[in-house]
Formats: structure tokens, C-alpha cells, sequence
């Protein structure tokens, strides 16, 4: 674990190249072998950061963080309001990478921290985040307090993608229980 000093903050319209540059590598760098290669070769960055510029400008209950050091952006969050009302969590956290250089360093803990004091800004009280069956990030998720709550096969480009869903009743709790003595947050 380093002492990397980061700023955990909420995404400005000039981030939405380097959040589209995170969004990339992390996905290049987590899904080959596992999600379909041509969804990976079709990730351009100027598709991306077309779609992260719109989400970054609609900004209202669905926000997007950045973690933004002295390196620049390492990092990048979105959440909001569950899509699924099924499993009676009221917060979702949609996305969390990180540039796979700062893997290791505390840059997830502290998004994942910044997501849930935001949320909980947000009036919401629990928080549900789904990831890929064979993601390893599930482990973070895990390590993070999050409680396996379901499981689903989604489709991705007409081709099965199991997901597992981990759940945080009490963002108080979470909130608490994500913070690092290693990362200041601003």
C-alpha cells in the first residue's frame, strides 16, 4: 500500500477523456479471455469519451467521480439510484475502475469510499454494486464489507455474462468501515 494522495471529487466535463482512458485500460486489462473480444476492440476512445462526457453533463441523481492525484486521473465511479428494485438496496454503484498501474494503492477503497459519502448525500441509506462472475474485483467487494446478494446471467453481445450482485445495507457502516489511514481524501 502506498501513500498516494488523492482527491476523490465529482467529475468535470474536461475529465471525460481521461475517465474514458481508465474505463479502457481497466476493462482491457480485467476482461480478455472473459467478456467478447470484439467488445473489447470496439472500445475507442472516442466512443468512450463521447459516452462519458454525456453521463458527465446529465449529472443529477447519477453522478461520476474521479480519483485525480498528482499523476492525474487514476481512477473513475458512477453511480445512483438502483436499477434494480428487486433486492431492496436503494443505491447502485454502476462503474468502478481504476488505471491497472495504481492496482494495489488504495485507489478502489477510496472511490468506493467516495461513492458511498455521496449516496448517502444523496438521501440514499444502502448500496448494491454488480460485477462479472469471473471479475476479481468481486474479491475486492468482499474484502470491502459487500455481501454476496444475487446472481444473474446478463447478455453481452448475445453471449452469456453471469454477474454477481454484493450489497452494503448501511452506507453509514460501509463508509466507515472503506476508510484507509494510507489515503487522504480531500
Amino acid at each position: 500500500m502506498s501513500n498516494l494522495a488523492l482527491e476523490i471529487r465529482q467529475a468535470r466535463q474536461d475529465d471525460a477523456a481521461d475517465v474514458a482512458q481508465v474505463y479502457i485500460d481497466s476493462w482491457h486489462d480485467t476482461y480478455p479471455g472473459v467478456l467478447p473480444n470484439g467488445l473489447l476492440r470496439a472500445m475507442t476512445p472516442k466512443g468512450q469519451t463521447a459516452r462519458w462526457l454525456a453521463a458527465i453533463r446529465a449529472q443529477a441523481r447519477e453522478k461520476v467521480l474521479v480519483a485525480d492525484s498528482h499523476h492525474g486521473i487514476i481512477g473513475m465511479a458512477s453511480l445512483g439510484p438502483s436499477r434494480d428494485t428487486v433486492l431492496g438496496f436503494d443505491g447502485e454503484v454502476y462503474t468502478l475502475y481504476v488505471d491497472p498501474a495504481y492496482f494495489g494503492q488504495g485507489v478502489g477503497r477510496a472511490l468506493l469510499k467516495g461513492a458511498f459519502g455521496t449516496m448517502r448525500r444523496d438521501g440514499m441509506s444502502s448500496c448494491v454494486i454488480w460485477a462479472h462472475a469471473r471479475n476479481h474485483a468481486r474479491f475486492f467487494y468482499e474484502a470491502m464489507g459487500g455481501k454476496l446478494v444475487a446472481e444473474r446471467n446478463a447478455k453481452l453481445m448475445g453471449e452469456a455474462c453471469p454477474e454477481t450482485a454484493y450489497g452494503w445495507k448501511t452506507l453509514a457502516v460501509a463508509e466507515r468501515a472503506s476508510a484507509h489511514p494510507d489515503i487522504s481524501q480531500k
